[in-house]
């Protein structure tokens, strides 16, 4: 055996005499000020994030992220988990860093980046924060081949002028990480080529990803339009990246989809336009949960009133999906939705287009077609509206035919500009309801925007979105350590992967002068922890129902005492292959324990299987910052568990005579 370990119950780690007591503290506010041509910053929650000042980029990504938003269940939304974003990621772990961001084409390459618009601001932001903090960038997007300025030496050239950083082109699938860069190569940016030009894009392939992704250490994701699709440049390469987070626009995106499911703020309406009820009909359960009322606009309106037994012209029904507007018509009966519908049309004479008449909804004549909202609808809908305080619009008021007389999309915007000037909450969602509000919008009034309809369908029917899941997790909370534990300036012990909780359960008992904090995935497991804390009145121990391996940082980093033993036992030989996405020793894992351990602190390892406690010795000294010893120089395993205390599975383990693998660190007292 190496070394001596001392009983932890006694006081003392090792046999070096080193006392809890004795650590110094680690954590201190630090306040970052940063000067520069484009903007002046603040640290704020770890990100410094532009302020009112002068500069190219604008104030509103500092306020962007000062509201919360809390769900009475409490737990994940609609399948969307809590996700480590850049704003949250340490600032100083980007130095160096080569950090692959996947951007939206939609913002970014376009004639007009307009900055005082919140998306394309924050998706600038994202790239001048990296670039700013000693990362090196790698751009990467699919763009349209058929517009002649999208030849990817003018995309090279409109990014350099809109980030007013130099973008250089590259001219193959994947950066080759060097050890020394020269400092020109540091201060540019650089940008992969198109990936419309390869169909492993669309297919995700692993080998794609695997390539494209090579060299990288952390990828971006701030291509929020993309979340719904299964693309290799936002899922794939996150099998290939030790961290995973989402950008500044990203995040924006997220918050405001997540703020359509706040249901609190009544009364709440709907205005649905467009068509393919059959394809949209799943989301009504969504929105019938939170709403008051329907508004219905576009041509999905025609299968409710058919639903409803108004007349109407058979050509304007989709047979396709008359059962589901059956469905929606019950659904808001038993929910006590109410529904509103057009009750007349401006329409146009088939046979001589430049002929328009109005009509009530129940009245059209055979050769006329509806092409816009005739004036009772739009007073009805001005008056059920002034009452609410919060509003989705979603889909376009559109019908098949158009003319280029119709304005009503038109006053329904100025309707909602004259609502978010008395403090109504509005959303309004796709492409042609934005353009017609940033139109009409005067500059008194708030109005959030999301273009990417496809992406919020998907949320209203309830589907996980693909980009938001490959994405690391966060813990969605701030934890009031000091609710949980009497004294919460006592150090701290975290067991990741706390299983049952029997070995902190038993140490927290044994040793009131340290807090104990387990870290475990299963739900189920957590619940019954907690129940014997409250029933043995344990008040220096705690459990968290999380996944360790992205959470850790965020949950340790803020407690207010010192990190002084990190223990991980037995982790599922399963879950640790080098294959495998959710293993649980990750490099942001080991990176994050090493930053948060106070000096002299411990890392105790152990494992029934000697190929895992091989894999994560291994690990912690290759991702450790070159702060971690073996203790003594230990060149053997552990024969003795350290503390007298083992888990329920090491009693399992030795009752049947089998070995145990262990091993402790000690992290270096020098800066």
């Amino acid at each position: 055996m190496m070394g001596h370990p001392v009983n932890l119950l006694h006081g003392t780690v090792l046999s070096n005499k080193l006392y809890f007591s004795d650590f110094p503290k680690l954590f201190k506010q630090i306040r970052y000020a940063h000067t520069g041509k484009f903007a002046k910053f603040l640290e704020f929650n770890g990100a410094p994030l532009p302020l009112q000042g002068s500069g190219d980029i604008t104030n509103h990504v500092a306020n962007l992220f000062n509201h919360k938003i809390y769900f009475s269940n409490g737990g994940e939304l609609n399948g969307i988990p809590h996700i480590q974003t850049l704003r949250e990621f340490p600032r100083e772990e980007l130095f160096g860093k080569v950090v692959m961001v996947r951007f939206d084409s939609n913002i970014l390459v376009k004639r007009e980046c307009d900055l005082k618009n919140e998306s394309d601001s924050n998706a600038v932001y994202t790239i001048k924060y990296l670039h700013k903090a000693g990362a090196n960038v790698i751009l990467v997007s699919d763009w349209n081949m058929n517009i002649p300025e999208h030849h990817t030496d003018s995309v090279t050239d409109f990014l350099s002028e809109v980030l007013q950083i130099q973008i250089v082109p590259l001219h193959a699938m994947y950066f080759k990480k060097q050890a020394k860069m020269n400092s020109h190569e540091k201060e540019n940016i650089h940008l992969l080529e198109n990936l419309s030009n390869f169909k492993e894009e669309v297919a995700n392939s692993l080998e794609f990803s695997r390539i494209l992704s090579s060299g990288v250490d952390i990828f971006v994701n701030d291509s929020f339009s993309n979340c719904h699709k299964v693309l290799a440049s936002t899922v794939g390469v996150t099998r290939f990246c030790y961290a995973c987070i989402a950008g500044f626009h990203f995040e924006e995106r997220l918050d405001q989809l997540k703020n359509l499911a706040e249901a609190s703020t009544k009364p709440y309406v709907a205005i649905i336009g467009g068509g393919n009820l059959y394809d949209k009909a799943a989301s009504f359960q969504f929105l019938a949960s939170r709403c008051q009322v329907f508004v219905f606009v576009g041509m999905m309106s025609f299968q409710v009133m058919h639903a409803l037994g108004v007349s109407i012209p058979c050509d304007l029904v989709d047979h396709q999906a008359v059962n589901e507007a059956l469905d929606i018509v019950r659904l808001a009966q038993d929910r006590n939705v109410q529904l509103l519908y057009p009750k007349d049309f401006w329409c146009q004479k088939k046979s001589d287009p430049k002929q328009m008449q109005l009509f009530r909804s129940h009245g059209i004549l055979d050769d006329w077609v509806p092409v816009d909202l005739g004036p009772v609808s739009l007073d009805e809908i001005d008056s059920t509206l002034r009452t609410c305080k919060k509003i989705i619009w979603i889909g376009p008021v559109k019908f098949d035919y158009s003319s280029e007389y119709t304005n009503g999309a038109s006053k329904l915007a100025r309707i909602l500009d004259k609502l978010g000037q008395n403090n109504c909450e509005i959303t309004v969602v796709g492409t042609m309801a934005s353009k017609l509000v940033r139109q009409e919008k005067s500059s008194l009034s708030f109005i959030n925007i999301i273009e990417d309809a496809s992406v919020v369908w998907e949320f209203l029917k309830g589907r996980k979105l693909p980009g938001v899941m490959a994405v690391d997790r966060g813990y969605p909370f701030e934890i009031n350590w000091s609710s949980i534990y009497s004294d919460p300036t006592q150090s701290l012990v975290v067991d990741i992967g706390s299983g049952n909780g029997l070995f902190l359960l038993e140490m927290a008992r044994r040793r009131q002068d340290l807090n104990f904090l387990g870290l475990e995935i299963n739900e189920k497991h957590v619940l019954r922890c907690q129940d014997s804390i409250h029933q043995y009145g344990i008040k220096n121990g705690y459990f968290v129902a999380t996944n360790a391996t992205s959470t850790f940082r965020s949950i340790v980093s803020t407690y207010p005492g010192q990190l002084v033993l990190v223990s991980i036992q037995c982790p599922n030989p399963d879950f640790n292959k080098p294959e495998h996405r959710w293993r649980m020793l990750q490099r942001s894992l080991i990176e994050a324990v090493v930053d948060l351990l106070a000096p002299n602190g411990k890392i105790y390892l152990q494992s029934d299987v000697e190929a895992v406690a091989i894999r994560m010795k291994e690990q912690f000294l290759r991702y450790g910052k070159s702060k971690l010893d073996l203790e003594y120089g230990q060149s053997e395993w552990l024969e003795e568990n350290p503390f007298g205390v083992r888990s329920d599975w090491e009693k399992h383990v030795l009752e049947r005579q089998a070995p145990m693998y262990r091993m402790m660190f000690s992290k270096s007292s020098g800066t």
